[in-house]
C-alpha cells in the first residue's frame, strides 16, 4: 500500500524532446492514463474467441488475408531430416516435436514458469510430463522434482499477452509418443484457455528460437467515436485532464520507473486528445527494411544488453489500419472500433512492441514529423519514449522459419 500511494503522489513530468510538433507532447502520466482508459475488455473477448475457434483472426480484417495467421503449415512447417536407412542411436535417436499453441493471455501470468503463477510454460511442461523417457523421469524422482518434460519457445510472452500460434518444441528418446497423445494432453489441461494448433516432428536441430527468421505481432487499440481524426488547428484542441475527470484505472504496472523526468519541467499547455490512425501508420512505416537500435524503446534489459547488436532489430514490415471487431457469435450489431498495428521482425526487445505503439500513438497526436520513431532512435534515456501500451491488446499472431515473404501480411 505504501508503494502504490508512492507512486500515485509522484509527479510525472514530460520529457524535454528537442524536436519540434504541432502540438504540445503528453507527458508520461497523460500518455500512461490514455492507454489504460479503454474497453479492453472488447479486445480480451476477442482474443479469447479466437483461441476457442468461435472467431478467426480474418473475420477482424473481413478478408481472406489473415486466414494464414490461424494455421497455414505452408508458413510454419519445417521439414524433417531424412537419414534415408541409417538407424540412429544415442542422442541422434531422439524425437523432436514442434507445437504450436494457441492460448488467451488474460487466463496467464506470462509464459516463463514462475513458482507459484499460473504460466504457460508451467502448464505445457506438465502435460508434457508423461512424455518423458525412463531416464529422465528416474533423474527426476532422485532429484525429488516433478515429472515435466522441458519446452522450449520461440519468444516468451508477458502477462496478458495472447498468442495464436507461439511456436515451442520438446524432444523425448521414447518411440511410442504420437502428435496426437500432445494434442490431448495440453488441451485437456485447461480447456478454454489453450488450445494446440498442431504438432508435428521435426529434425533435432530445430530450435523454436534459434531457428526463427522472423516473428509477427498483433496490437489491437480500441477507438473511441470519433477518435480517428487529426487536429487541424489550436482551437480545435481540447484539454484531456485525466486528472480530474479520474479516467485513470489504478494500474500503476511499473509506472514509477518507466518515464518519469525529475528535472523537467510540467507542461500546462493545451494537449490534443485524439490521433489519426493514417499518420500512426505513416510513422510506422519509416521503420520499415532498416537495421536500428531500439534500446530506447526496451524495457527491463539488462544493462550488459543495452549497447551494440543486442539492441538492433530489422523491420520487415509496420503498419497500422482501422478495423472493427467481429461481433461474438452470441452479439448482434456492429463491433467497436479499433486500430490494429501490425509489425515483423527478425526479433523484438522486452515491451518494445508496446512502447512502440503507445509512442506512436503520442507522435501521431501531437502532430510530429513522419521521422519522429527514427529521431527518437538518438536518443539516451528511455524517458523519450511512451510508457507500454497495456498488454491486452497485444498478440504473437505467428514465427517464421522460411524467409519473410512481403505479400504476407495483415495490413497491406
Amino acid at each position: 500500500m505504501e508503494n502504490q500511494s508512492h507512486v500515485k503522489n509522484k509527479v510525472y513530468v514530460h520529457y524535454n524532446h528537442t524536436d519540434s510538433c504541432k502540438f504540445a507532447r503528453w507527458t508520461a502520466r497523460e500518455s500512461y492514463d490514455f492507454m489504460y482508459a479503454r474497453p479492453w475488455q472488447h479486445v480480451v473477448d476477442f482474443y479469447s474467441d479466437i483461441v476457442n475457434g468461435r472467431l478467426l483472426l480474418s473475420d477482424l480484417f473481413g478478408t481472406e488475408r489473415a486466414c494464414f495467421s490461424h494455421d497455414d503449415k505452408k508458413i510454419l512447417e519445417v521439414e524433417v531430416e531424412s537419414d534415408g536407412t541409417e538407424v540412429r542411436s544415442g542422442r541422434w535417436a531422439r524425437v523432436t516435436f514442434k507445437i504450436l499453441v494457441s492460448y488467451h493471455g488474460g487466463s496467464f501470468d506470462g509464459w516463463q514458469k514462475q513458482p507459484g503463477l499460473n504460466t504457460v510454460q508451467g502448464l505445457v511442461e506438465t502435460s508434457l510430463g508423461s512424455f518423458v523417457d525412463e531416464k529422465k523421469a528416474k533423474l527426476l524422482k532422485e532429484k525429488c522434482k516433478p515429472l515435466e518434460g522441458c519446452a522450449l519457445v520461440a519468444g516468451r510472452t508477458d502477462k496478458g499477452v495472447s498468442a495464436l500460434q507461439q511456436a515451442c518444441s520438446f524432444y523425448t528418446w521414447r518411440k511410442d509418443v504420437k502428435p496426437r497423445d500432445i494434442v490431448d494432453a495440453i488441451n485437456s489441461a485447461s480447456p478454454g484457455k489453450i488450445r494446440v494448433v498442431s504438432v508435428s516432428e521435426v529434425s533435432r536441430a530445430f530450435h523454436p528460437n534459434f531457428s526463427a527468421k522472423w516473428r509477427r505481432y498483433l496490437y489491437i487499440f480500441p477507438l473511441n467515436d470519433g477518435e480517428n481524426k487529426e487536429e487541424t488547428s489550436d482551437s480545435e484542441v481540447e484539454v484531456d485532464n485525466f486528472y480530474s475527470n479520474g479516467t485513470s484505472n489504478g494500474n500503476d504496472e511499473n509506472v514509477e520507473n518507466k518515464l518519469i523526468d525529475d528535472e523537467g519541467v510540467v507542461e500546462t499547455g493545451k494537449k490534443p486528445r485524439r490521433f489519426a490512425v493514417k499518420r500512426v501508420n505513416l510513422l510506422l512505416q519509416q521503420l520499415e527494411g532498416k537495421l536500428l537500435s531500439y534500446k530506447v524503446f526496451a524495457r527491463d534489459t539488462k544493462a550488459s544488453r543495452n549497447i551494440g547488436p543486442p539492441t538492433e532489430c530489422f523491420i520487415y514490415h509496420a503498419r497500422a489500419a482501422e478495423a472493427r471487431l467481429p461481433c461474438s457469435v452470441h452479439d448482434h450489431g456492429e463491433g467497436r472500433k479499433v486500430m490494429c498495428v501490425e509489425l515483423v521482425g527478425n526479433r523484438f526487445l522486452r515491451k518494445m512492441v508496446r512502447v512502440l505503439v503507445a509512442t506512436s500513438i503520442r507522435e501521431a497526436a501531437a502532430g510530429a514529423e513522419e521521422d519522429a520513431l527514427l529521431k527518437l532512435m538518438d536518443a539516451t534515456c528511455r524517458r523519450a519514449t511512451a510508457p507500454p501500451a497495456p498488454p491486452d491488446g497485444l498478440c504473437l499472431v505467428d514465427v517464421g522459419y522460411t524467409e519473410f515473404d512481403p505479400q504476407n501480411t495483415l495490413i497491406a
